[in-house]
């Protein structure tokens, strides 16, 4: 006797129809069939009966009727968040050919951090360029909460940089290139620019620039700045633009907190300076994010490889460098 998965599978594979799923994305857009049947040049009667149908093949309701309109079940959040993946997929599929025909060799789309920006990606950009001169890259800079969602979705191929809490691992495969500490930066002017065995007592007196609320960075930051006698500081800037963060240490008695890797050629070359106080904080693995192997086109496993190898370059132990 055939399971409820068999029957199920068995429905989607011989019934399914791609504009069932445009419709049911539609619909979870507008929160409306009416408005969702109009984008599709259907009546709203036909789009109805799709709906219905597609609860009656996957034996689950959908969505729960309101007096504002329809709200996706727990059931059919998880189909739409299917039903975007797989429409990604095509469209990838379809830029893939298309790349192919014009004589390119492939296209990935990779989501970076702040963590990955000044060594990690570049280095292996600059390999996969060399292997494949023809290949379309696309970097997508932002934070965790905005980069994995689009990942999961299918928009990005890979995300690179500190990696995620928890919440995502279940459904995406993580692999971890080396840690990172982080730092605190200051302008080369600052008043504590070059001093020695500095304590956090004598950081109180400056403004900060802070990771966005919404990061484990930031969280850690607020936890820690609450232990020491619930310090609030006298003015705090949220910026995730390096460019902008800099600029404002080197014009402002402002403390910064970066990831060392970030940070270490501004210091080198004497544009910022990192303070002689250890972060008690913030030390994270980095590495990369991607949905699994089978997810990949040859394009992105390519940049995997470089990835992987430039990870092991700075953590120094690649040998072929």
């Amino acid at each position: 006797m055939a399971t409820r998965h068999t029957r199920i599978v068995e429905r989607a594979l011989t019934r399914l129809k791609l504009r069932q799923l445009r419709l049911l994305v539609a619909v979870g857009q507008h929160g409306n069939i009416q408005s969702a049947a109009r984008d599709l040049g259907i009546s709203q009667p036909a789009a109805t009966k799709m709906i219905q149908d597609l609860e009656l093949d996957f034996e689950v309701k959908l969505f729960d009727r309101t007096n504002r309109g329809v709200v996706p079940t727990v059931f059919g959040e998880s189909l739409i968040r299917h039903g975007k993946l797989i429409f990604a997929q095509v469209s990838n599929a379809a830029q893939e050919l298309d790349d192919l025909n014009e004589g390119n060799s492939g296209r990935v789309i990779v989501g970076t951090l702040l963590a990955a920006s000044p060594a990690l990606l570049p280095v292996a950009v600059e390999r996969l360029l060399k292997e494949r001169p023809k290949v379309a890259i696309k970097i997508v800079e932002g934070t965790n909460e905005v980069l994995m969602p689009a990942l999961l979705s299918g928009e990005i191929d890979m995300v690179v940089g500190r990696l995620p809490s928890h919440r995502h691992r279940t459904r995406i495969t993580q692999e971890k290139f080396f840690d990172e500490r982080v730092v605190a930066v200051v302008g080369p002017d600052h008043p504590l620019a070059g001093q020695r065995g500095i304590g956090f007592d004598q950081l109180i007196a400056y403004g900060w620039i802070l990771p966005p609320a919404e990061t484990t960075l930031r969280r850690q930051t607020d936890q820690y700045f609450i232990r020491q006698d619930q310090y609030v500081p006298m003015l705090a800037i949220e910026s995730v633009s390096y460019l902008a963060n800099r600029a404002l240490l080197r014009s402002h008695d402002f403390v910064g907190l970066m990831p060392a890797q970030v940070a270490a050629l501004d210091i080198e070359r004497g544009l910022l300076a990192q303070l002689d106080w250890t972060v008690p904080f913030g030390a994270s693995p980095v590495g990369v994010s991607y949905r699994g192997d089978e997810s990949l086109s040859p394009a992105g496993a390519a940049l995997l490889h470089q990835l992987r190898r430039a990870g092991r370059q700075v953590e120094g132990t690649d040998a072929d460098v």
